[in-house]
């Protein structure tokens, strides 16, 4: 016997729509029902395909970390810390700018406005976070071409800093062309 009536929505599609939402409105600014409006779903839809909110909330942050935000980790694997770091600034700038995405970047805006209730989701996105900077840090480590005086550790926070800094003014309005003008004074400088 069937378990059931089959799915009448795409998951996939249906989570791509709440991190659409997620991104554009945070954790706490969505409802349940800007969710199941923007995802196509009733509520017991929701439910049963991705658990509760905060649940729907850390499927579609990884969805952000392996979507728009892979730049992050492929930025990695760039062959100098000059690129590593090149990389990971203007991709900051071409996700908080894009033509057809939200201003500014999830995973920040998640942490920085969140009262009690979405603990939880702010917890979720600082641990993505710490594994970003653990990555780069890492990547920092073994670098025959780190520049003198330069702590692996420390550069890797500066970067990050650079990044969310990037987010949190492309949210506020600043243009593309104003974050490169920004970001090529701090390539300068930095390297």
């Amino acid at each position: 016997m069937a378990g059931g009536r089959p799915r009448a929505f795409d998951p996939d599609t249906a989570l791509d729509r709440a991190l659409e939402v997620f991104w554009r409105q945070g954790y706490e600014g969505t409802s349940l029902s800007d969710l199941t409006a923007a995802m196509g779903i009733n509520r017991p839809s929701l439910y049963s395909a991705f658990g509760n909110k905060e649940t729907l909330f850390v499927k579609a942050l990884e969805r952000y970390i392996d979507g728009p935000g892979a730049f992050a980790a492929e930025a990695l694997t760039a062959p100098t810390v000059g690129e590593v770091v090149e990389r990971l600034v203007n991709g900051a700038i071409e996700l908080t700018t894009g033509e057809h995405t939200p201003r500014g970047c999830l995973s920040v805006n998640s942490v920085r406005a969140c009262g009690p209730d979405a603990e939880p989701a702010r917890q979720a996105a600082l641990a993505r976070r710490r594994a970003g900077e653990t990555a780069l840090r890492r990547r920092f480590e073994g670098a025959p071409d780190l520049p003198e005086g330069h702590d692996a550790g420390t550069l890797a926070q500066l970067v990050n800093t650079i990044t969310d800094g990037i987010a949190v003014q492309a949210a506020g309005g600043r243009t593309r062309e104003e974050l490169r003008q920004i970001a090529d004074l701090a390539l300068r400088a930095l390297l």
